[in-house]
This record gives C-alpha cells, structure tokens and sequence, in this order.
C-alpha cells in the first residue's frame, strides 16, 4: 500500500487567498503591491535631495511593519526575436532588411555574452489585529456550536473577516501615496496577479512555458 506524500502547500504560511489579499495560516493578512523603480543614478543632485527626502518622510509616516521584496527573474525574449524574425522575413527593403538581421544578430550575441535579468519590486503590507484563526484547533463546545447554528458562525467569521479587510485597506492607501510621493507607479495586486505570483516564485521554471489559466474560469470542487 503506497504512502501519499505531503503536499507542498502545507509547507506555505499562505493559507487561502481572495479579495486580493494573502490569508496567512495564523490568520493574518498580507496585501501586496507591485511598484516601478527609479533609475537614481541619473537624476541630478536636485532631484537626488528630493527624492531621498520623501524617502525619509515615507519612512517616518509609517506606523506599521512593511516588507520590500525584489524578484531578479532571466529575461526571456525569445518571442521578441521571433517577433524581429518575421519583421525580417516580411520586409521588402534590402537595406532595412539587412539592419534587421544584424540588429537580431547583436541581441543574440549580447544573451550568449552573459544573462539578462528582469527586476520586479513589491512591497508587502501585514496586517495582524486579532486575526481569523485559520486552522485553529476547535474544542469540543465550540464544534458542538457551529452544528447547532453553522449559518451564524459563518457569517460572523465573514464579518470578521470584512473588518480586518478595511483595516489593510486603509493601510495599502496610506503606502500607495507615500510611494506615489517618491514618483513611484503602484499597484496592488489582485487576486489573480497574487496567484500568479505565488506560482512564478515556486515554480519558476514552468512558470513561463506553462501560464496559469484566469482564475475565474477554474472550476473548483469545494
């Protein structure tokens, strides 16, 4: 008789996801949001000061925990030189054609040289409060509870639930606009763009030949 073998997911602090925010298994919450970068470097001293300062007053405003995580992920551009390819293929210029080709032969030679990385920036909100008590071990009057009245114990875990989602809400705004401040673009992922996230980080190297399907369209037995 063959063993089943755990599966992966209980070795993740990520419980459940939806709303577009992370349920951790000790019931706290996490919103994520994806922002650009600055190419500091070639600013001029002005802008440098400038930015630095709202950097500093960003960092004096916060009154909660705040997580900045880079993801340095090989750059793959292989549909940009098919794509370069056809162009090739499809033009009647000889001249143009020819600048082509040296042009996707350069590109070529350059990935051949060293990689190329591609850099995305997070930032992670926590909120904790009281939490949701994922998992939580249920003594006996509780279970004895929750099958007397299962309708009342679902919508109080659901209300809950809404008032610790304002209170990240409230968080993710105040972050959004001291990043916004810094010329920082910001956006919180979704519940899709979480899951997709999740799964490029785990998986990264059937994240990009085998793409997660809109989470909409799963069917999911529950």
């Amino acid at each position: 008789m063959s063993k089943h073998l755990p599966s992966t997911q209980r070795y993740l602090d990520v419980a459940e996801i939806r709303d577009d925010v992370l349920i951790m298994k000790d019931g706290s919450l996490r919103a994520v949001l994806a922002t650009s970068s600055i190419n500091f470097g070639l600013k001029s001293e002005d802008e440098q000061n400038a930015v630095v300062q709202s950097y500093v007053s960003f960092l004096n405003a916060l009154d909660s925990p705040l997580e900045i995580v880079i993801q340095s992920r090989r750059l793959n551009i292989d549909a940009y030189l098919a794509q370069l390819e056809q162009i090739e293929k499809e033009q009647t210029n000889d001249l143009l054609r020819l600048q082509i080709a040296d042009y996707r032969q350069f590109i070529v030679e350059l990935i051949s040289i060293g990689q190329i990385m591609s850099k995305s920036f997070f930032a992670v909100i926590p909120y904790r409060g009281e939490g949701i008590a994922v998992n939580k071990p249920k003594g006996f009057f509780e279970r004895i509870r929750e099958v007397m009245s299962p309708t009342a114990i679902i919508r109080l875990k659901e209300d809950r639930f809404q008032l610790k989602l304002a209170s990240i809400a409230q968080s993710v705004d105040h972050i959004v606009s001291g990043l916004t401040a810094m010329g920082l673009k910001v956006q919180q992922l979704n519940t899709q763009q979480l899951i997709e996230m999740l799964y490029t980080t785990y998986n990264p190297d059937v994240a990009e030949p085998q793409h997660l399907a809109d989470v909409h369209s799963l069917n999911v037995e529950t």
